[in-house]
């Protein structure tokens, strides 16, 4: 199918921009914090042909707007039941990314009924540790440290490091190129500030400050699968067999050897994984790995 271009929505005042793309059954996919819609554009071609998929730019990334204001998983969640009712679909797949796998246990704690299945792929929200980096973001001053390293002269000569280190032959994986990605988006005070309370309202320096324990328990959870890849270094891969106590049931898939974005380290892997799932549902408890 020829992909389309993202559409604008306005939602509260605000310019919503996503992606929706083919029919049948809905999957929204939600990406995680500095990431866009962008991260899941392979996905589309993959999904849309007997699937309808919803990919849009969370407030305060992307191309959506970046306003002052409620940047926790609850306005998320809120903002994404307010696009689907707008583009009239009731029920969806989620599939979340890093924030965005906790934004999808949210929207499914306050919305239960419009959730048909859950996928989780290296989630937040599922314990306490995350890379010191995110957590030296919630440090006082951090928008002015922020400030100078997300400036263009700094990000210029970063970037031409890099160039010079691919020219003699280093590759970067997909963490550094994703997160290279995100990080030069942060060139103007409205995304810095979107992305700093972003971070905050779910870490603090000691980690993440929400967890889905404290409410997971109270729901009877869907068909739920788990993507984490082995060697991720912002969120432990740990995190994903200890899910399977708030989550019974889930199917865990390890991918070994990937970071952070298994989505993007195997694209093809995990393409497969999605539709097959999405295609059968849980068989019950079950940890795959596969090198």
């Amino acid at each position: 199918m020829v992909r389309l271009p993202p559409a604008t929505l306005t939602l509260h005042g605000h310019d919503l921009s996503y992606v929706d793309s083919g029919t049948g059954p809905a999957v929204l996919f939600i990406h995680g914090i500095l990431g866009s819609q962008r991260q899941w554009a392979h996905l589309v071609d993959e999904v849309d042909a007997d699937h309808r998929v919803v990919v849009p730019d969370l407030f305060g990334h992307g191309d959506s707007a970046k306003p002052t204001g409620d940047y926790s998983l609850s306005s998320h969640a809120a903002t994404l039941r307010d696009l689907l009712d707008q583009l009239g679909i009731e029920r969806v797949t989620l599939v979340g990314h890093s924030l965005g796998g906790g934004i999808a246990m949210q929207f499914y704690y306050l919305f239960p009924e419009r959730v048909a299945r859950l996928v989780l792929v290296s989630s937040g929200g599922l314990g306490r540790e995350v890379n010191l980096v995110l957590r030296s973001a919630t440090l006082p001053g951090a928008q002015h440290v922020l400030g100078v390293i997300a400036s263009a002269p700094v990000l210029q000569r970063v970037d031409a490091l890099g160039r010079g280190a691919q020219r003699v032959g280093w590759r970067p994986g997909a963490d550094i190129g994703a997160i290279w990605r995100g990080f030069t988006s942060l060139g103007d005070s409205e995304s810095r500030r979107a992305f700093l309370a972003t971070t905050r309202a779910v870490i603090d320096f000691g980690g993440q400050s929400i967890s889905a324990y404290d409410h997971l328990g109270a729901v009877s959870a869907p068909p739920t699968l788990i993507v984490w890849g082995s060697k991720d270094r912002m969120i432990p891969a740990w995190h994903a067999l200890s899910a399977q106590r708030a989550l019974p049931g889930c199917r865990v898939e390890l991918f070994e050897g990937a970071g952070h974005f298994p989505h993007l380290d195997d694209p093809d892997r995990f393409a497969r994984v999605l539709r097959e799932f999405m295609a059968a549902g849980s068989d019950g408890p079950e940890v795959a790995a596969e090198a």
